[in-house]
């Protein structure tokens, strides 16, 4: 098989548990399927002792060589070793610079198109530790909670997945349990951000959303709905914004630019944020921008501009920069009796960015905090399946404030979580020790 992307295909199964795990144990592949995936020079670099175990008496250590042999990814490609039980499949082993390393996007689809979901499965990725945490948040992708969308029967045997890692490269050691924790963390708020974007409004809700996180963080939920009423908005309507600017409507179906804009200016006034990130679904041109994989990535800061696509390329969500230059862009917000419009006036000149400034307008382009703002539009999705993207991204990206080894190995350098304010107390106290020393 080969193919490429990160689009689901072939039927979904139904995965009541997901389990990350540092050994899997052996089992005859005929009650336990399973699959072993990597970058071919890494699925080459192991021992038939490694494998064996979850492998025979169905496959022997000729088949397993011939199969590592002949497989041929282009950009990926699969062989069965024992009729649909057992499989070895490769990843690239090369990719471009605006990809991620560790070929995550390929994963999802391979997996969906190599298990057939009659028996439990062992799936066993081969890779180096770099690599380890954007292929756990790629194969969460491909067993979705809500199955409503794929016609499955309710009755069905739900099956368990079990996911063990092989490094291999400078750091072979198993993963530690915090570092499984981790995975297991992550996959499930990937797996749950998907499941609220697939079923229906009615059925929308969770318990929880963050967890580990060290510094003082605030999550805000700016939700629009743009359903015709007596009080809906109409187009020359003229709205007065939380940040107290004017909005003429020229665009009734921007609407969600609106509440974004209210709720940025609500983190800097009320919450006194000093790092603020906004992510949303916000235009149908982010695709054209940056395509279907990647997100539109906007900020004032370019430090953390590297840092967010760095961020991107270790957990597999990836990031594109757009034109941040509101001097040129902004005009297109020009209004004759507002303080600005809600829509371009132009949509050919730089549409995506334009409406990140729309919402950056409102803390002022000044603003002397990070600003970042994420539109996902295109890489949300997947045909009919929501892909939870944005999860592992916000992982990575702010992996350095928290206290999980993993998080922090792939957290890019470069981005300082420090405030003003603790900066001002910081040197407040030195002065003090200072004082009382003296």
């Amino acid at each position: 098989m080969k193919g490429g992307g990160s689009s689901r295909s072939g039927r979904a199964v139904v995965v009541e548990h997901l389990t990350f795990t540092a050994n899997a144990g052996d089992s005859d592949p005929r009650s336990r399927a399973v699959l072993f995936v990597g970058q071919l020079p890494n699925l080459r670099k192991l021992a038939w002792s490694q494998v064996k175990g979850k492998l025979e008496p169905r496959v022997t250590q000729e088949v397993w060589q011939t199969a590592l042999r002949i497989l041929n990814p282009n950009p990926v490609d699969t062989c069965s070793l024992w009729l649909k039980h057992a499989f070895v499949a490769a990843l690239p082993a090369k990719v471009s610079r605006h990809n991620s390393p560790s070929s995550a996007q390929f994963l999802t689809r391979l997996i969906c198109n190599s298990l057939s979901g009659k028996t439990d499965q062992c799936i066993v990725l081969v890779c180096e530790y770099a690599d380890v945490f954007a292929l756990a948040c790629a194969l969460a992708r491909a067993f979705p909670l809500f199955t409503r969308r794929t016609g499955l029967d309710k009755r069905e045997d739900k099956l368990t997945v079990t996911v063990q890692f092989i490094l291999v490269g400078e750091n072979t050691e198993p993963l530690c349990e915090s570092t499984l924790a981790c995975l297991s963390n992550a996959a499930e708020g990937i797996r749950l951000a998907a499941r609220i974007v697939d079923m229906p409004c009615c059925e929308m809700n969770t318990d929880d959303f963050l967890v580990g996180f060290k510094e003082n963080l605030h999550a805000l939920f700016c939700l629009a709905e743009n359903a015709v009423g007596a009080k809906a908005t109409r187009p020359d309507d003229i709205h007065r914004l939380y940040s107290g600017k004017t909005v003429e409507i020229n665009n009734t179906d921007a609407e969600g630019r609106l509440v974004l804009a209210d709720g940025v200016y609500y983190a800097c006034k009320d919450l006194k944020a000093d790092i603020i990130l906004d992510i949303a679904t916000l235009t149908g041109a982010q695709g054209i921008v940056a395509g279907k994989y990647h997100a539109g990535l906007l900020t004032n800061n370019e430090e953390w501009e590297r840092a967010c696509v760095k961020a991107g390329q270790n957990s597999g969500d990836l990031l594109y920069p757009m034109v941040y230059c509101p001097e040129l862009h902004f005009s297109e917000y020009t209004s004759a009796v507002a303080d600005m419009k809600n829509f371009v006036s132009d949509r050919a000149n730089a549409a995506s960015s334009c409406a990140g400034l729309f919402i950056q307008a409102h803390i002022g382009f000044d603003w002397p905090g990070v600003w970042v703002h994420i539109d996902m539009a295109s890489p949300v999705h997947s045909g009919a399946r929501a892909t939870g993207y944005g999860v592992a991204l916000l992982l990575a990206l702010f992996g350095r404030a928290t206290d999980n080894a993993l998080l922090k190995f792939i957290s890019p350098v470069g981005v300082n979580f420090a405030t003003e304010a603790d900066d001002a107390m910081e040197n407040c106290l030195k002065k003090r020790r200072h004082m009382n020393f003296a």
